[in-house]
């Protein structure tokens, strides 16, 4: 079969109408579950899909078939699997504040039949709290993401001009999802090792000044984002990732646009790639479809693909040139862009694959990548090399812990959203000795074979002779 149709489209109750977008549009309704699977090219392994609003994580198969889930006691932001097939996960505690996107404040780990065998909280009421992803180390150490918390005062006196245009972190506080909110909180990093210790430590606080090896406090959220450009969340941290060869941290700035390669011995920042403006070497993006020298709009996902270079999920939150997203490979030492996927590397317009938050990629060892995005309701997709589209997956799992075929509202309602997926290979040994037969489908009974369904062939060049 020749695929003509991207998955992602209308499907509703018992009959849908099928159009012919380009590959890799985002639908906002339609099918659920398991959309496309080319065998011959998808790598084959199994699949980690943690849906943010429901407290289940499930490992299925190629076919979309569950292998084996966890319900656990809190809701996840990002999820993994250790060496030994155990589940690690940041889970949201109720009460963690501040509630920006990503919150978390305690990682959780569950053994492969469920129970609850390890965890560390990371909050703090009114000083820290950690959020968004973590990183496993080599060790069986943690590094995970913090906000820590600094006073007004703390932040006059570090440097921050309180008259700049746009600045909006006020002396009596600003009001966040109902709740006053004091000061700023900039990031930190943090590792642990299995008894909660913490080992070593990374702040933003400690690397405050102008050139390419600091953070500039007066720095803002780049000016065509939003009026309130600077906000007690300022760096915003979302992702971190460690280099056991070259002993170095990835770690991306939502707010500034950014990945920071840090050494870990000295702490310094010894490359830095995404948003040169930020250190006095750019052009801010200023006006219509003008970017500047602006690469990364709200990136997301680092992770290490070689000594030098890193994947990562650039959302293009506000790019001024086009509303896109892209998966991006790029060498931190040079800042050459190696491989990227984009809406326009299929043929079809910018903005049909754009998700404004959140989202990741990670590459197989096939040289595939699995591309994560998550406005329209945890929508994966695996390319190849070339680009092509060879597996296609929408989370059907949402609130209530209830699965559904189809929905028509999946991408505005947020109840489907999956940060990022992860493909381990079917040999991987955190599955050694464990019972990898199928459990259960994942679809309800009754659910159109969607894989079939919205596959076309390509008109046959002659009609058949008559006998």
């Amino acid at each position: 079969m020749k695929r003509m149709w991207k998955g992602a489209a209308a499907a509703l109750a018992l009959s849908f109408v099928c159009s012919a977008p380009a590959a890799a549009y985002e639908a906002f309704s339609g099918p659920l579950g398991l959309l496309y699977s080319d065998k011959s090219k998808a790598f084959d392994g199994y699949t980690l899909v943690a849906p943010l609003q429901t407290n289940v994580t499930y490992l299925m198969d190629m076919d979309g078939n569950i292998i084996n889930e966890w319900t656990c006691d809190t809701t996840p932001f990002y999820s993994e699997l250790l060496p030994n097939g155990n589940l690690i996960r940041h889970g949201r505690l109720p009460d963690a504040w501040p509630a920006y996107g990503g919150v978390s404040g305690v990682l959780q780990e569950y053994d492969w039949s469920g129970n609850k065998v390890w965890e560390y909280k990371m909050f703090t009421p009114g000083v820290e709290v950690s959020h968004h992803t973590f990183e496993v180390m080599p060790n069986g150490n943690y590094m995970l993401l913090g906000w820590e918390h600094k006073s007004y005062d703390e932040m006059v006196k570090a440097g921050r001009d309180v008259n700049l245009p746009g600045h909006s972190v006020f002396k009596d506080g600003m009001k966040i999802n109902g709740r006053m909110v004091e000061g700023i909180w900039p990031d930190f990093v943090r590792e642990i090792n299995r008894q909660g210790e913490t080992v070593w430590e990374w702040h933003v606080w400690d690397h405050l000044g102008k050139g390419p090896d600091k953070i500039d406090i007066n720095v803002f959220l780049t000016p065509k984002r939003s009026p309130v450009q600077a906000g007690p969340d300022w760096t915003h941290f979302n992702g971190v990732s460690y280099n056991p060869n070259t002993d170095q941290v990835a770690l991306t700035s939502r707010n500034l646009g950014e990945v920071y390669i840090i050494d870990k011995k000295t702490g310094n920042i010894v490359s830095r790639w995404g948003n040169p403006a930020n250190y006095g070497e750019g052009k801010f993006p200023s006006g219509y479809y003008d970017d500047g020298d602006t690469e990364l709009f709200g990136p997301h996902a680092p992770d290490w693909t070689s000594d030098t270079t890193v994947s990562i999920f650039d959302n293009g939150d506000a790019r001024l040139s086009a509303n896109y997203s892209r998966a991006v490979e790029v060498d931190v030492t040079t800042g050459k862009i190696v491989w990227q996927w984009r809406p326009a590397d299929v043929g079809t317009t910018p903005s049909n694959f754009y998700t404004a938050t959140q989202g990741g990629c990670q590459k197989l060892p096939n040289g595939n990548w699995l591309i994560t995005s998550t406005n329209t309701g945890g929508h994966t997709i695996e390319v190849t090399p070339d680009k092509e589209i060879v597996w296609e997956f929408i989370n059907p799992l949402g609130r209530g812990n209830k699965v559904y075929a189809t929905s028509g509202k999946h991408g505005q309602t947020g109840q489907f959203m999956v940060h990022k997926s992860l493909r381990y290979a079917k040999d991987d040994p955190r599955f050694a000795g464990k019972d990898m037969s199928v459990k259960r489908k994942l679809m309800p009974e009754g659910t159109p074979n969607w894989v079939e369904l919205l596959q076309f062939q390509s008109a046959p060049s002659e009609l058949p002779k008559k006998r």
